[in-house]
């Protein structure tokens, strides 16, 4: 295909491509082949030139070359775009601007003045219409009231043109305050779409991985505790406990048997089964995401209930302020300038698009929050538990040395750990099974069903002896497994810097493999900055061995810290730090600390851990990078100095307005036109990004 390069500098370029104008799927086919391009490191479409803009580094000229091979009708580049992009979305909303302020603005200079009246009183019933429902039916002085009566009394009065602006501006703010409300649920619900790339496929009587796109309906997929149903479908066989809060709302874990429908993006807390695929389809998961949202009360924070509930409250002393005007003063133009204004109108807009937009914001920088009380409460807190393996610690451990017993062999006791740990992803888990792959060791399935013990270890049989891995407290406490004799001052003489996965075969300890889980290099920075920003409390908790944990925390500076800690012991640790008055953010990875993240007054997953963890917490951070949490506490300490702004601003604004309509230094239209303009005015810079005001 070829293209038309209309603008050029040092790595950046703007083209056109043979067409007038695209359809939405094409451009945003196009933006996102662009994007997938090595290279390329930022591109936007425009649908209605057919132009696009790319900024990039590295060959122009092969950049080029892969840009002009670009088909919007292969399957490889329509297999690149989500099922929900937005550009649709916002596209309309403009097109509703603009059409709302040409139509008014040409109605103004065409219409001739009878027919802008009946245009105005035919505009009006809406408006009286949910006055007179909110003052008789719910029997509430609403904002809805005062903007009927506002609207009612311009009319009476025979201002035609000020309750025409009145209207107009109301309609603009609503528009507004929809297009910023859905904006936001729609990138959060995309950000919260079902990432399962790979599931296990039954067949045969043995489970091979593939990629979820390969599915088809009727197969069979193996399920397992701590991960997300990829797919709708029956279970065919097993026994689990499902958490549906992506769906219900309800975070009680619902029984799921023989027979039973289980749902794509639902969890499974407890259990395994496998199910029968019934949907392969990715776009009910997206719609049930959006519903999930738009009605769950996790979107307002405290300050936005506080401001909807001050708001309302604000309406009956506007109206009985223009009453005691109009006493005072016998002059209705005085008392409709009282009534023009109006304290809640301001709040009502602008609370809610902040919050909002502080959300998208964060979507911006690679962090999913999922309400906004949670932004909330990290600008309030004061204390922050970290986990320490696959967050302050990187996440992919490495293998140091295998160390075995009673004279078997490493790499079969390597072969034996990674079949087991491969089906329960996590930090530990992937490194067995990384340096098995290195090793060239193949592990094909010769274990019968295995069992997950939540923050102790796995467990099955091979060969008819029963194979456990995982803690010490598992292995050798809990399942009662014994050190080879001759071979306990090896085990003594292991260096305790190291961590230790521990494997048994028959009650036996056949071998301890050793493990260096390497800091994250951001991590003593990021601490340093978490402190600077105002949180007096960083702990770190974890189930590794006191040695390894005291190395760790000397190394980031954490406050205290707590080794060989169960899951419950966080949660509790968690819910005590409350009891005393503080607010807590909880930062995890693992199955292991579901229980503490959810506990927490906001709980954070990274984006690398289990799917479990991601789903129960708050907030997810998409990037792997813990310089996110710096950003985060800026960007919720930000959104709360801009709400004080906005309080600040609509007192004084307005009530600077009543004075001037009192004095009669301004009209009633004048005094509506810079109320409504200041409302949207403060709604419009509610939707700009926060960190411009720094």
């Amino acid at each position: 295909m070829k293209i038309v390069i209309k603008h050029e500098i040092s790595g950046r370029i703007r083209f056109s491509m043979p067409k007038r104008r695209f359809s939405f799927e094409e451009a945003d086919r196009l933006q996102y082949y662009l994007l997938s391009l090595d290279g390329v490191e930022k591109a936007t479409v425009y649908e209605r030139s057919a132009d696009a803009v790319i900024v990039y580094t590295g060959d122009r000229d092969e950049i080029l070359k892969k840009v002009t091979t670009f088909d919007a009708d292969s399957e490889e580049v329509k297999a690149l775009v989500p099922d929900n992009t937005g550009r649709e979305l916002m596209a309309s909303y403009k097109e509703k601007l603009i059409t709302k302020v040409i139509l008014h603005y040409g109605c103004r200079v065409f219409l001739p003045s009878p027919i802008r009246r009946v245009k105005a009183i035919i505009m009006a019933t809406k408006f009286i219409y949910r006055g007179l429902v909110s003052l008789l039916k719910r029997r509430k002085l609403e904002v809805s009231v005062l903007d009927a009566t506002a609207i009612t009394v311009s009319l009476l009065t025979g201002d035609y043109s000020t309750a025409s602006s009145v209207m107009f501006l109301l309609g603009v703010g609503d528009l507004l305050e929809e297009w910023t409300h859905k904006k936001s649920v729609d990138d959060l619900a995309r950000s919260m779409a079902l990432k399962a790339d790979k599931v296990w496929l039954r067949k045969d009587g043995s489970e091979i991985q593939i990629p979820i796109s390969q599915v088809a309906p009727g197969d069979e997929i193996s399920v397992r505790v701590g991960n997300v149903i990829p797919l709708d479908g029956t279970v065919v066989s097993g026994e689990a406990m499902v958490n549906q809060a992506t769906l219900t709302g309800e975070g009680i874990p619902v029984e799921k048997k023989e027979g039973a429908y289980v749902y794509a993006g639902t969890v499974i807390e407890e259990g395994d089964i496998i199910l029968r695929v019934e949907k392969t389809s990715g776009a009910t998961r997206y719609e049930k995401i959006i519903k999930m949202i738009e009605e769950s009360e996790q979107l307002k924070s405290g300050v936005e209930s506080r401001a909807e509930h001050l708001a309302d409250g604000l309406v009956p002393y506007t109206l009985g302020g223009t009453i005691l005007a109009y006493l005072f003063t016998r002059n209705i133009t005085k008392a409709l300038s009282v009534l023009m204004v109006d304290f809640s109108c301001a709040l009502k807009l602008s609370m809610p698009v902040t919050v909002l937009s502080a959300m998208r914001e964060c979507q911006d920088n690679h962090l999913t929050v999922k309400g906004g009380k949670f932004l909330e409460a990290i600008a309030s807190a004061d204390t922050i538990v970290f986990d320490k393996t696959g967050t302050l610690t990187m996440a992919t451990p490495k293998v140091m040395d295998v160390i075995t017993f009673s004279g078997r062999d490493k790499d079969e006791m390597l072969r034996i750990a990674a079949c087991l740990e491969e089906h329960y992803p996590h930090s530990i888990a992937n490194a067995v099974v990384q340096e098995a792959a290195e090793r060239g060791l193949e592990h094909n399935e010769m274990h019968s069903k295995v069992e997950y013990v939540v923050a102790h270890g796995i467990a099955s049989d091979i060969d008819g002896k029963k194979v456990v891995i995982g803690s010490w407290h598992f292995v050798m406490e809990d399942e009662g497994c014994v050190i080879p004799e001759a071979e306990k001052d090896k085990l003594e003489n292991i260096s305790k810097e190291y961590s230790r996965l521990f494997l048994a075969i028959g009650g036996e300890l056949a071998a301890v493999i050793l493990l260096v889980d390497p800091l994250r290099p951001e991590a003593l920075d990021v601490v340093k900055k978490l402190h600077m920003a105002g949180f007096k409390n960083i702990v770190m908790m974890t189930g590794d061995s006191k040695h390894t944990a005291k190395r760790v925390a000397g190394l980031v500076g954490v406050d205290s810290y707590y080794a060989e800690v169960l899951p419950e012991d966080k949660a509790g640790f968690v819910r005590k730090e409350k009891e005393k008055g503080h607010t807590v953010v909880m930062i995890g990875d693992g199955i292991n600390d579901s229980p503490a993240l959810s506990e927490a007054d906001c709980g954070i997953a990274i984006s690398e851990g289990a799917q479990l963890a991601r789903q129960i917490a708050d907030v997810m951070i998409s990037e792997d990078d813990l310089y996110r949490l710096v950003t985060l506490k800026e960007l919720s300490d930000l959104l709360m100095k801009r709400i004080r702004f906005n309080y600040r601003f609509v007192v004084g604004f307005n009530l600077g307005l009543i004075g001037l309509g009192l004095f009669g230094v301004i009209t009633p239209a004048t005094s509506a036109m810079l109320h409504n303009g200041s409302t949207i005015a403060l709604g419009l810079r509610s939707m700009t990004n926060l960190k411009k005001e720094k």
